[in-house]
């Protein structure tokens, strides 16, 4: 099902990336700007967001399905930009499949820890991914004597999808968001949600040039151009790629956001109807994995 790989050490097929929306475009920047010769398969499900309202046994199979979709396409590695999905289904997707799949927690929690001077990380995010405390128990498995403050910030996705970027109302609420964080004397924050790079900027100048901000995306493109360096998998040298961005639905403005995100044109953007894609053609991949999923507890 999957092409093979070229007898050269190199493989020309392309890096899948899945996200609930439109904030994985984010982390498609940065593998674009890392990886220029590499394809990139994008799934935005956009019909099922919001991931972080629905159940783990849920958020588990919605990542199971984009990841089939993914390999329907005949992705080499599959990246879960979505820090939800991250957060509660990683483990079972690479359980589940041979390839490698990569999340952003990791990647972001060990950059955090690399840059932090004085052992005190922030971490910002939606409420569901600091409600899954995942950031923690990632950035504890590593050092557990480090001082982790946790702050959700449900107002800064709305924000960056409007285009309020400089706006004043964004630094007032990026201050009262951020300002416990800083009572608490952190020196690095980890930024725990794909939209929330588009507001470095705003960031920095709350919290000032000695704190240290961990773009998620950067980190997770940095890992995944080590994974496909040590397994021989990058593309061919000279290769000139073709993105594909592929939806569960069309939201609105979505072409507008989407721009804005990776900064530059979105061409090849389709539309698939999803559910008609897992009971047809994705059902002879699921039949394989369901069993597994449903034979094995979720964590």
């Amino acid at each position: 099902m999957q092409n093979p790989q070229s007898t050269n050490g190199m493989d020309p097929r392309p890096i899948g990336v899945f996200d609930s929306g439109v904030g994985g475009l984010t982390v498609v920047k940065q593998l674009m700007s890392l990886l220029p010769e590499e394809r990139i398969i994008y799934f935005g499900d956009t019909a099922r967001i919001p991931y972080g309202t629905k159940s783990e046994e849920t958020i588990v199979r919605f990542a199971l399905e984009n990841s089939v979709f993914l390999l329907e396409k005949q992705v080499k590695i599959i990246v879960v930009a979505c820090n939800t999905a991250s957060a509660i289904a990683l483990d079972r997707l690479q359980q589940v499949f041979s390839l490698p799949v990569v999340g952003v927690i990791a990647p972001g929690a060990q950059a955090a820890l690399e840059q932090t001077r004085n052992g005190r990380i922030g971490v910002i995010g939606t409420a569901s991914t600091i409600r899954s405390n995942a950031y923690v128990k990632a950035l504890k498995a590593l050092d557990a004597r480090v001082k982790i403050f946790t702050r959700p910030c449900p107002l800064f996705v709305p924000l960056v999808e409007e285009g309020w970027i400089e706006d004043e109302a964004t630094y007032l609420i990026a201050r009262r968001y951020l300002r416990p964080l800083m009572d608490n004397g952190i020196d690095t924050l980890i930024l725990g949600c794909t939209h929330y790079p588009l507001l470095k900027s705003v960031l920095q100048q709350v919290l000032g040039e000695s704190v240290v901000l961990i773009d998620s995306g950067i980190e997770t493109a940095r890992h995944v151009e080590g994974i496909l360096k040590e397994r021989g998998l990058r593309a061919p040298v000279g290769q000139k790629p073709e993105h594909y961005f592929y939806l569960s639905d069309l939201p609105y403005k979505f072409q507008e956001i989407g721009e804005r995100f990776l900064e530059r044109s979105l061409p090849h953007v389709e539309t698939v109807n999803f559910e008609a894609f897992v009971s047809g053609k994705g059902r002879s991949f699921w039949e394989r994995f369901e069993r597994v999923v449903e034979s094995t507890p979720v964590k």
